[in-house]
């Protein structure tokens, strides 16, 4: 029995990943993997010269608190300044947060923006606006799930369909997990949305930290050798041979390309050594840390350097989060949160993936986002932590055509408002898309055939070289 993808959810007939390559449905895998997007129904894709080959997005699930990461506020009250004071970093005028000394030294090669906002202070609703750039209709929807109205495609399924030319691996990968609310609600905007399934980012579910992490979705079972794969697709092209007497539509050419696709993966070793972070040596697997989220970055890296465009990193919630703050989602005990768990884990692994593209040169062709649906209340709760803020928060972009070492934006003294050089979610995607060599206005089909830009944003011109 073949069987390469394991663990993964339902497809929307209601039949899962790990079942599709049995018995040599090879096409059906290639399909839901989203080897090939469709072509584009509208104008072709707006192109111009990308500044950034490939993009990797951190995204800090729950929100951290802007005063307590890339805008700290030393001569706010204690309340709301909290209990950590800024430091300067390699890039001249700029302070960051003393929880992150590793990232202050790769500060040079980074722009923070510091006015960015939602208007929105659910998890849920905040997030689908910040990873398609669509507001949610209503705001401040919470535990919401993806479908109609808001079903506009994530970003990574964007560019999975724009995406042109053969590949052994997906265009677009997103790991370790989806991103879900305690009660278990997935998140919407992680998916392809009304563009359908050939556009979905491929999910890794992994636990790349774990000491007995393997790579099942690129490797054949134990019992089926590439001999037996050889006869297997010698079966399946004579099996094709007739149906093709029965079906000679235009689905056929796609089908053929998707079942080479799908074949190719099997029988080479690339898209397993992509995944296997044993060949990396151990000091640099101890550079970007050993936990869950570390370990995801660096698998980020190397999915990268085999050729994905576009990896989306979530941050790892694993069974032993505090239901009451949950990965960034400090509603208690922030500064201990801050401290102990959340800051070291990512000033870890986001300095070790800045210091790497570095030093190999590959900097300036790889786009490095870090963001959160929103940021934190400037003033802490009763519980010592703060709560949902999406009025005003920081990101960070470094690599691929971003200046390094600027601010764009600022908040008031507060960290409350923006207080000049606001910028909205549909911003962030039309920078990250001409980054990548998309306007913003490439325009898709939708279901009923109307045609919309990919972003209705405008690119933050100051950070761009």
């Amino acid at each position: 029995m073949l069987s390469i993808l394991d663990h993964s959810p339902k497809l929307c007939d209601r039949v899962s990943r790990r079942s599709v390559l049995r018995g040599g449905a090879v096409s059906a895998f290639a399909a839901g993997a989203g080897f090939v997007g469709p072509a584009l129904s509208a104008r072709a894709a707006n192109v111009a010269a990308p500044k950034a080959k490939s993009c990797i997005l951190l995204f800090l699930l729950g929100g951290p608190p802007q005063h307590s990461t890339w805008d700290p506020k030393p001569n706010a009250p204690a309340e709301i300044r909290g209990e950590f004071g800024p430091i300067p970093t390699a890039a001249n005028g700029v302070q960051v947060c003393e929880l992150l000394p590793q990232t202050a030294r790769v500060m040079d090669h980074v722009a923070l923006l510091r006015a960015v906002s939602t208007g929105d202070n659910a998890h849920s609703s905040s997030g689908y606006q910040m990873m398609t750039g669509q507001p949610h209709i209503p705001l401040n929807a919470e535990n919401v799930n993806p479908g109609p109205p808001n079903n506009f495609p994530t970003m990574g399924a964007v560019l999975q369909h724009l995406h042109r030319g053969q590949a052994y691996l997906p265009p677009s990968v997103r790991l370790p997990h989806q991103i879900f609310n305690t009660d278990l609600s997935v998140w919407p905007g992680q998916d392809s949305g009304w563009l359908g399934h050939a556009a979905d980012p491929w999910l890794f579910n992994c636990e790349p930290a774990s000491p007995n992490f393997d790579v099942p979705q690129f490797r054949l079972q134990a019992d089926v050798a590439l001999g037996r794969l050889s006869q297997r697709q010698t079966l399946l092209e004579q099996l094709e041979h007739r149906l093709r007497e029965v079906d000679r539509g235009p689905a056929q050419s796609t089908y053929n390309l998707q079942r080479d696709q799908a074949l190719a993966l099997l029988g080479t070793p690339k898209a397993r050594q992509a995944c296997d972070l044993n060949l990396e040596p151990p000091p640099v697997r101890d550079r970007y840390g050993r936990d869950q989220f570390g370990q995801s970055v660096l698998l980020a890296r190397r999915l990268i350097d085999a050729g994905v465009g576009f990896v989306q990193v979530n941050w790892f919630r694993g069974p032993d989060e505090p239901s009451n703050a949950p990965c960034w989602d400090s509603h208690a005990k922030e500064g201990d949160r801050l401290k102990n768990v959340l800051m070291p884990s990512f000033d870890t692994a986001y300095s070790a993936l800045l210091s790497d593209l570095v030093q190999t040169s590959r900097i300036d062709e790889t786009l490095v986002v870090v963001m959160a649906e929103f940021g934190r209340t400037p003033r802490f709760n009763g519980a010592g932590g703060r709560d949902h803020w999406g009025q005003v928060f920081s990101l960070a972009l470094a690599g691929g055509g971003i200046r390094g070492g600027v601010v764009h934006g600022s908040s008031d003294g507060q960290g409350a408002y923006p207080a000049d050089g606001k910028v909205s979610a549909a911003d962030v995607t039309a920078t990250i898309f001409d980054r990548l060599g998309y306007h913003a206005d490439t325009e898709l089909r939708d279901p009923l055939n109307r045609p919309l830009p990919i972003s209705r944003g405008e690119p933050i011109a100051p950070i761009l070289m």
